[in-house]
């Protein structure tokens, strides 16, 4: 990727390994446009390059700017599409037309500001770029900008704006370029571009992402002057998969999962772990009798079915010493994933939940410098849930992101950056012990300062193929289509909680760190996880 500007600097454009297959027959899944009530929109994915950056941003190979196009006859743009240079084309934004004959649902700008040019900020390009604001007539809202090559005023029917109760509230969401090599918030002459997202989303938000970007110019945003688009259809649903589509839509994408050759503590089924000997507790109301577990049915059928998550119950290994070893370590062949299809982005996008369960978590390792310190069996815990999310979109069936769990929060890769295996299917890789998800091995920190726990990742034998064992468990908006299995509605805890107050188990960790390096203290006490239902993922968007 050259840095010339007399080239374009992003030389290549990111197509999946194999064609989009057909998928089978639904309503109004994969035709192309989606009905948001008063608006039609298509996704336009085809561009037109308008002005490059070739410095600053990400990896400091600055970004370029694109107008989409062809627009489909009858359709308007809402704003243009950038992206970093640091990767291959990929990306979208949405046309949009009157979807019911309405005259007042869109309206042209009135006129025009400009935000920011680079005549004057020596900044190293395709020549030069101007950013430009629409100005909405009063009751409308622009959602997204102009970018010319030309100091002249984009023509007013370049873009449309939307009446503002068609519109949603929208937020930052990913940097894609400033002057300099890291977002300037905070500086008097910083200049920063995003992507934008609805501030609100779930499975029964309204929020309709758009695909265009903000500015933030001098440490103040214009972005609450900016608006997504609302799905107001009440039969947006319409639009989702049904039960043989997403079934087509994880054999295309399921992902695999490469586990580190020495890892000990690998997943199962859930019936695995049960048929196994996993046991459930209760609370008794003499607090100084030792509770006893009884055996939890191959199916969960005996577990306690709502509530919520008081402590009254959980879950835990077997007694029995053999018994218990062989259930810590797992049964890879039995492992399987279960899928939760959801809506999102105002029903125009799908997400499919990829939920794992491991019997065990293994113990952390600290990094402090050059030494690699064993944490004893400090991080372990039993019950360990993670998850992967694949983003499709309801247009065509494309995947366009994938979300890894790390922990307690996760991240967003986008298709272009992914490591495919064959055909479409993503490769991630589980770290040791820990099981956080990665898009390419190697090792990840954990935490700052001078300690930080490792994630190390590998390519191994172990490597679940997840096409070969799945389960649809949930997907509210199919109705009665999708019976959930008694265990997901068990919504107390997988395991124990665990604490480490041990005197000599602390010290004799303390004792390994050179100096006054500490340990972050929330690692010393392992709380039971909880099942995937009481994730806040399950009914919003993933945590980053």
């Amino acid at each position: 990727m050259g840095n010339s500007s007399s080239t374009l600097p992003i030389k290549t454009v990111f197509k999946l390994s194999s064609p989009l297959p057909s998928w089978p027959p639904g309503e109004g899944f994969a035709k192309g446009t989606i009905d948001l009530g008063e608006l039609e929109v298509c996704q336009i994915t085809s561009f037109n390059k308008v002005w490059s950056a070739t410095k600053g941003g990400p990896d400091n190979l600055g970004a370029t700017f694109y107008e989409p196009s062809p627009i489909p006859e009858g359709f308007h743009l809402l704003g243009f599409y950038s992206q970093p240079n640091n990767k291959p084309l990929f990306g979208w934004a949405l046309a949009v037309k009157d979807s019911n004959g309405s005259s007042s649902a869109l309206a042209q700008p009135i006129d025009y500001t400009l935000i920011w040019s680079s005549a004057s900020r020596k900044v190293k390009g395709d020549g030069n770029g101007y950013i430009w604001l629409p100005t909405p007539p009063e009751g409308y809202k622009a959602a997204g900008m102009v970018v010319t090559n030309t100091p002249q005023k984009p023509p007013l029917d370049k873009v449309r704006c939307v009446r503002s109760d068609l519109t949603e509230p929208c937020e930052e969401e990913t940097w894609i370029w400033a002057q300099k090599k890291a977002p300037t918030i905070d500086e008097a002459d910083g200049f920063d571009i995003y992507s934008l997202r609805p501030t609100n989303r779930g499975i029964e938000l309204p929020g309709v992402r758009v695909g265009t970007f903000t500015v933030r110019n001098s440490g103040s945003t214009i972005t609450s002057t900016l608006a997504c688009l609302k799905n107001v259809n009440p039969n947006k649903n319409s639009y989702m998969p049904n039960l043989e589509q997403v079934k087509a839509l994880f054999r295309a994408y399921a992902p695999l999962i490469y586990f580190h050759p020495d890892e000990k503590f690998l997943p199962s089924s859930v019936n695995w772990y049960f048929d196994n000997g996993a046991l459930l507790y209760q609370k008794g109301e003499d607090q100084s009798s030792k509770a006893v577990g009884i055996k939890v049915e191959q199916d969960g059928s005996n577990l306690p079915q709502g509530g919520a998550n008081d402590g009254s119950f959980w879950l835990d290994l077997p007694v029995d010493n053999d018994a218990k070893e062989k259930v810590k370590k797992g049964d890879l062949s039995s492992a399987q994933v279960y899928l939760h299809a959801k809506p999102i982005l105002g029903s125009t996008f799908t997400d499919i939940g990829i939920w794992l369960f491991f019997p065990f978590n293994g113990p952390a390792r600290a990094k402090v410098g050059p030494l690699d310190i064993p944490l004893g069996k400090i991080g372990e815990h039993i019950g360990d849930w993670e998850h992967l999310t694949l983003r499709v979109s309801n247009f065509n069936g494309e995947l366009w992101l994938l979300y890894l769990s790390q922990h307690s929060k996760g991240q967003w890769v986008e298709a272009s950056e992914l490591e495919f295996g064959s055909g479409n299917k993503p490769v991630a890789y589980a770290s040791l012990n820990g099981h956080a998800l990665y898009r390419k091995p190697g090792t990840v920190m954990q935490g700052g300062g001078e300690v930080g726990i490792r994630n190390d990742t590998a390519k191994s034998k172990f490597v679940m193929d997840t096409e070969k064992g799945f389960s649809i468990v949930a997907g509210e908006y199919m109705g009665s289509a999708i019976v959930e299995p008694p265990w997901l509605n068990y919504l107390r805890k997988w395991g124990p909680r665990i604490v480490y107050d041990s005197a000599d188990e602390v010290e004799k960790i303390q004792n390994a760190l050179p100096g006054n390096v500490k340990l972050p203290s929330e690692i010393f006490g392992e709380d039971g996880p909880t099942g995937p239902k009481l994730k806040r993922s399950w009914s919003g968007d993933e945590v980053i």
